[in-house]
């Protein structure tokens, strides 16, 4: 039906996906803390890097090796079911995240599986994103679209299968899941998510603000960090624990040393 003073578009195949998820995602228990982490000595070791190596670094990139480097140390808060006995904690760290790709003239949203990142460089993980934004197809994006084609009842149903089964959770969700939504406006602010995973990362806005350091006012610029935890699988205490430790990886920039 043709609707006076608007325009009508298809909704996206991939949306239905998001939509499958976030149905599934509300039947779980997350709590959310919110941070703020100084990223001022890391934005300028990232510069550094760039002229001295003529490469390419993006903090998306540089987030994600701090995350799989925190994670290491913290196994637990990517622990899955298996069954309702047993937990399986896994030694690699695979992020699972969403990129912006253009296919047909348009930009759109693309899911994707970073693998091994807490075995990975800043600058290796930037490579692989930049190569999947440039190439977005391939296996995984042909086995998205073939599922998304299913009916709604079946999709759910091979979803909650998925999260039964620790090593097809691996292989087809990653171990944890992060979202950078600061990378599309300006200025401040946190994101809360409904997630699937036990652990989330959502990385929001980057705020500007005065600082005492060294008994100095600087000015210092915080990335605002949303950690999501599933209470089911992770208790508070060792959730703070790993907040802690990413906070510092973060801020110290220990993964580009």
């Amino acid at each position: 039906m043709k609707l006076q003073g608007a325009t009508t578009e298809p909704y996206p195949r991939i949306r239905r996906l998001m939509a499958d998820g976030g149905r599934i995602g509300r039947e779980k228990h997350l709590v959310h803390g919110l941070y703020e982490m100084d990223i001022s000595s890391a934005r300028s070791a990232i510069r550094i890097f760039r002229a001295q190596t003529g490469s390419g670094l993006s903090l998306n990139a540089y987030m994600i090796a701090s995350v799989g480097r925190a994670v290491e140390r913290h196994k637990h808060v990517q622990a899955c079911f298996s069954g309702w006995r047993k937990i399986v904690l896994f030694d690699d760290v695979d992020i699972n995240t969403m990129f912006e790709v253009e296919e047909g003239g348009q930009m759109i949203i693309r899911p994707h599986i970073l693998r091994s990142v807490n075995r990975k460089t800043p600058a290796q993980l930037h490579e692989e994103i930049r190569a999947f934004q440039q190439t977005p197809g391939g296996g995984e994006q042909r086995a998205i679209e073939w599922f998304v084609r299913l009916p709604g009842c079946l999709r759910r149903a091979i979803l909650r299968a998925m999260f039964r089964n620790p090593a097809r959770l691996k292989q087809l969700n990653g171990t944890v899941s992060l979202s950078s939504i600061g990378m599309f406006g300006q200025g401040g602010g946190w994101g809360i998510p409904v997630s699937n995973a036990t652990l989330q990362i959502t990385l929001g806005g980057i705020v500007k603000r005065p600082a005492l350091i060294d008994g100095r006012l600087e000015e210092r610029q915080y990335l605002c960090v949303t950690i999501s935890v599933n209470h089911d699988l992770v208790d508070g205490a060792p959730a703070a624990r790993f907040a802690q430790t990413l906070k510092e990886i973060v801020e110290s920039g220990e993964v580009l040393k």
